[in-house]
Parts: C-alpha cells; structure tokens; sequence
C-alpha cells in the first residue's frame, strides 16, 4: 500500500517510510491511495474477537507489505499489555441508547495512548531494523505528551522532545511529562499557547539544519498516519459491541485536533456502518463554525476547563479536505496557503460534510452542569472534555433508535478543577499506580515562544 500527500507534491511513500517521515515535503499529511474495505460479512465475522485480535484484523491491511504477521501482532500485544481494563475500550451506558466508551484505560489515562503506546512499539521496531537513531518532537495541549513520553521513553533510539503551553495544562496533565526522568526524555514548557508549540512543531520538520549530522526528526503528533490507523479499531470494538453491522452506530467525540474524529470517517469508509459523526467543541470553536455556518476563521485561543481542545488550528481537518475537494491536493494547497485567514469551503464540499458530520459547541459553564447532571442521574464522573461530548451528543442526535456513543477522552483524575466547580469537595483519585505522581520530582525547561531559542536548546541537548 502506498501513501499520498493532501497537497500533491511529495512522493508517494511505503507504510514503514510514512510512519518515519511524518510531514509530507510538500507540508501536506500522508493519507492512504485507497482504504481497505470490509464487507458486511467480513465485519459481522469480528464480532467476539478481543480487541488485540480486531486491533490485527483492522491494520494489518495497511501495514502488511512492511511487517510480518509477528511482527505486528508482537507491538499490538506490547501495546495493551500496560491497560487496566481486560476489555481495553469497555462501554458504559448513561442512557437509553446511549453509550460512553472509556478510552482512559491505558497507562497515561488518556486516549491517545491507544494510538501513542501503538506508535512507541513500532517506531522501535522499524528503527532497530534500519539501524537508525531518531528526534521525535511533538507539540501537547495535555495529552498527547505523556502517552508520547511513556510510548518512546524505553526505546534505545530515539530522544524525545515535547512542547507544552507553559501553565496552559493541568497539573496531573504537566507532572504525568514532567517526572519522567529518562535520559532520553526532555520536556519544554513554551512561554506560548498549543498553536505556538504545533507551529514550531511544524517549522522544525521544514527545516531540520538544527539537528546534528546524522540525525532527523520524526513525528508523534496526529499528523503521524499510524496514530490515526491505530484509533480506526476502537470505533469497530463499540460498533460490533452494540450490535453492529447489523444496525449504523453512531458517535460523538470530543475533538480539537480532528485526529481522533477522522479515525471514524476512516472507519465509515472502510465498511462500518455510521450514520453520524458529532463534532463536540469548546469555545476554541472553529470546527463547529466551520461545518455550522461555514466559517473556519481563526479567532483568539481561548483557555478552557477543557484545554485538551483549546486548540483553533485542526491540522487532520486537512485530511478531510483532500477528501471534499475529491483529492485533489492542488485545491487542499490553495485552501490553506495561509492559515491565518479565513477559509470557506464551496457549496460541493460542505454538503458533502454535512452528510455525515453534525456539530456542538460546549463552554464551560454547561460543560461544568453536564458533569453534575450525569453524575446526579448516573453516579458516573465525566472529565470535561467527556462532558462536552456527550452534551453535544445530545443536542445533535438525529436518531433515538440507533446506538450513540461517546468517546470518553481522559479520565476526570486529570481535570479536578472542573470536577472540583461542578460537585464541589468531591476527590477523585488517581489509579494505584499514580497515586505518588503529584509528589513526584519535576524536570522541565520553560522557554520563551522563539524558534531559535527552542532549537538552540534541542541541539545543546543532543550533543
């Protein structure tokens, strides 16, 4: 299987030379040529298997030109091996109908390490086969960091460097980072805000003369193809849990990046029944405008009880638009020469959104009485970024007869304060294995939001 570029200009690349590059050279992100499909039958046969199995049966498709069948069955094992939960992505209801899925299993109580724990064990792989050493750098709104670190923190070859917007994320969220005190590990606490880190992010792999002889930088944020592969699977778990492809289950997924919400168009497309993806946004809302009134116009970055999502530059949003504009990078390159103007899609692209993509725009204030309603009714607790998607779930639902399920984003032991405003004096401990995280020693550079500055310090670092 071969992999394109949004914008048209860079080679196609292998699965193995994808995951390794991350950025396309055209400053596009890599999408497969074709998607695997299932038939109904194919999909029908999964219902029962494990979620490492259904892991398997998903991707190998994608990757089965670079990868033995051990090979890839030896990271997905490696992968889960760490996640409390025997069913690694269970279901819980909170309504009739309504579902959410508990993506919080894994060892840094986020979703992204389902994709992150996935992405450490195969970078490992492929670079002890090439015989190579890498820089992974990444920019974190929260998440994404401390499943990147606890992913590459074992891996011989690789250094890890990862952006966080200085005293822009919770403090369960900065020390899950922060104490982790491998030498290969280095955390930057960027005096900026997440589209600061995700621009310099993005500079850097346009140009890497900062790094010494020998050395480049691959990609751990969700312009990474491998991350989005990996999410595909759990949208398959809860559909073929709740009686799918018998009847379309449908989803609502709390999103800022479009990373994780992508994953199931990706699924749709691959022969899973959905009738209806929910974009669930904060008040960093362009998604929402976007597909709502067609407005995706930058607007000030807001700091949220959710800061997972305060992010207004949705980089996978790219991938849906190569898809929109019938891929043709040309249009995609036009769209976003400069991102910080506004862009209107044309009449043909937004219909087409719209056929399976509704949206909600949460701010705190609901979001704070969501996470006291549910718990009143329920005696469940949502983090916030939860709460915003099942509100939005719940305002955009088009059908009552078909299965909603929301992905459940972190676990609500990362976000007391918001817990804390909507029922106060309620604790919420963290799991046995972190309950010694907020005592733990810290190890951080904090640095001024320039370019330069950052680099000088990476390159010192390395040497």
């Amino acid at each position: 299987m071969k992999f394109v570029s949004t914008r048209g200009r860079a080679p196609s690349l292998s699965f193995a030379d994808t995951v390794l590059t991350g950025l396309a050279s055209d400053g596009g992100l890599y999408v497969p040529e074709s998607l695997p499909r299932f038939s109904r039958d194919e999909i029908a046969e999964m219902a029962g298997l494990d979620y490492r199995e259904l892991a398997f049966r998903i991707m190998w498709p994608f990757v089965s030109e670079d990868l033995s069948e051990d090979e890839m069955r030896g990271i997905i094992d490696r992968a889960y091996a760490n996640f409390r939960h025997k069913a690694i992505a269970p279901l819980v209801q909170t309504d009739h109908n309504e579902w959410v899925m508990e993506l919080f299993q894994g060892p840094t109580l986020a979703f992204k390490d389902f994709a992150l724990q996935f992405l450490g064990q195969l970078f490992d792989l492929l670079l002890k086969k090439r015989g190579e050493k890498v820089v992974v750098l990444g920019a974190t709104s929260g998440d994404t960091g401390s499943a990147a670190i606890e992913g590459c923190r074992h891996c011989e070859n690789i250094d890890i460097f990862i952006l966080h917007p200085h005293n822009r994320v919770s403090e369960v969220q900065r020390k899950q980072m922060t104490t982790v005190l491998s030498d290969n590990v280095y955390n930057i606490a960027l005096e900026g805000n997440f589209d600061d880190c995700q621009n310099m992010v993005k500079a850097s792999f346009a140009d890497q003369s900062f790094l010494p002889d020998g050395r480049r930088l691959v990609a751990v944020n969700s312009i990474n193809w491998a991350r989005i592969m990996a999410q595909i699977v759990y949208y398959f778990h809860a559909a073929l849990s709740l009686g799918g492809p018998h009847r379309p289950v449908n989803f609502s997924v709390p999103t800022g990046n479009f990373g994780d919400i992508f994953a199931g168009y990706l699924a749709r497309g691959m022969g899973l029944p959905i009738n209806q993806l929910v974009i669930a946004t904060n008040s960093n809302d362009i998604l929402h405008r976007c597909i709502s009134a067609n407005d995706h116009s930058p607007k000030p970055l807001v700091h949220s009880l959710s800061p997972s999502m305060d992010i207004m530059v949705s980089s996978n949003f790219e991938r849906l638009l190569f898809d929109l504009y019938d891929r043709n990078g040309e249009a995609v390159a036009d769209l976003l020469r400069d991102r910080s103007a506004s862009l209107k899609l044309d009449d043909g692209a937004l219909d087409k959104a719209r056929t399976l993509f509704s949206s909600e725009r949460v701010g705190d204030e609901r979001t704070v009485e969501v996470i006291r309603e549910v718990f009143e009714s329920t005696g469940y607790l949502l983090d916030p970024h939860t709460a915003i998607g099942l509100e939005a779930a719940r305002c955009a639902r088009k059908s009552r007869a078909e299965p909603m399920v929301c992905l459940a984003t972190a676990h609500p032991a990362k976000f007391t304060e918001a817990v804390d405003k909507a029922l106060p004096g309620t604790e919420v401990p963290l799991p046995h294995h972190m309950q010694d995280l907020l005592q733990r020693e810290e190890r951080m550079q904090v640095l001024q939001n320039d370019l330069s500055a950052v680099h000088d310090f990476i390159s010192r670092e390395l040497g």
